[in-house]
């Protein structure tokens, strides 16, 4: 019998090490599969497929559902909550109620027995009906109003203010308040109004004492006579001769003409420096009417401090501004 040749033979795997088939015999149906073959790995893989497609059927079907009862039921989705805004508080008509205390002090500041029935004719304006005609005045007396203008205006709600007056009566400076009510556009006086004290005089503190450079004080007081007389007129061809480049001022035109330059306080310092210069300005009377001629009255003079910032150029002082000065009149 001849032997099988081994070139056809193929390795087998260790489970079958031990097996050597007989003549004739064939070996089982494992034995004759290509051991070199990879095996079969199992369903695991599978198994997570189809896992996932029923995840992803329920997802859908889910979706489609609220879908549809949303169209079914007319839902919407909730809308977001606004944001929280800043309150702009009461909208009480302060500028109108202002101007409405202006008019109402006119006719209560006033008062004259001889006067007294159409003071109360010009109150009802401004009080609701049934109110004190004269609103706590007795008859007596007389008031009389030289100025006023609207200090301030404290706002409770959106129908009720009060609107303080500062007012000069009799020669007194005070305070009024006016108790103002609003409603649909209208307004009323809704209450007396208070006499308040007038603002308190300050103390202002005295200037620290400052060195002073006289050199350049003794060439200012020859300079800004010169310049304050151009600037009493306005005359701007003359105003620039004292300007530093780039400086524009408008002058007084004319309404006063130049007095004196009564001091210029000038501290030590570089440039710029700020000084400030004491003028005594003339102020023209008004004159008389009637046909005969009268003279002119003699100016009166005003003095008045300004705040210069003055800069150096080539050894000469030029004015690049000019304003009031916030320095104590008396401490030049």
């Amino acid at each position: 019998m001849g032997r099988r040749s081994t070139v056809e033979e193929r390795p087998q795997t260790a489970l079958y090490a031990d097996y050597a088939p007989e003549a004739g015999d064939q070996a089982p149906a494992d034995a004759r599969r290509d051991r070199s073959a990879p095996g079969w790995r199992g369903a695991g893989g599978r198994w997570l497929t189809w896992v996932f497609r029923v995840v992803v059927w329920l997802v859908l079907l889910i979706v489609g559902y609220r879908g549809v009862t949303a169209i079914v039921l007319n839902e919407r989705p909730p809308s977001p909550a606004p944001s929280p805004t800043a309150s702009t508080g009461p909208s009480f008509p302060t500028a109108l109620a202002s101007a409405y205390a202006l008019q109402f002090g006119q006719v209560y500041l006033n008062a004259s027995p001889a006067t007294a029935a159409q003071r109360a004719s010009d109150l009802a304006a401004f009080l609701p009906p049934g109110s004190d005609q004269q609103l706590g005045w007795n008859g007596t007396g007389t008031l009389r109003l030289q100025s006023e203008q609207v200090a301030g205006i404290g706002v409770s709600n959106s129908q009720h203010a009060v609107v303080t007056l500062l007012a000069r009566v009799n020669g007194q400076l005070m305070e009024l308040g006016v108790p103002v009510y609003y409603a649909g556009g209208a307004l009323a006086v809704s209450g007396e109004p208070a006499w308040l004290p007038a603002p308190q005089r300050a103390a202002i503190p005295s200037p620290a004492a400052a060195s002073t450079d006289a050199s350049t004080q003794a060439q200012l007081m020859s300079q800004l006579p010169a310049f304050f007389q151009a600037y009493a007129s306005g005359n701007q061809d003359t105003l620039s001769r004292f300007l530093a480049p780039g400086t524009s001022v408008t002058g007084l035109g004319n309404a006063v003409s130049f007095g004196s330059l009564a001091s210029v306080a000038v501290p030590v310092g570089g440039s710029p420096r700020n000084v400030v210069a004491t003028v005594v300005w003339n102020v023209p009377g008004q004159a008389a009417s009637g046909a005969a001629a009268q003279p002119a009255p003699p100016p009166a003079g005003l003095e008045m401090s300004y705040a210069l910032t003055i800069v150096n150029r080539s050894g000469t002082w030029f004015i690049s501004s000019i304003g009031p000065s916030l320095q104590a009149a008396g401490s030049a």
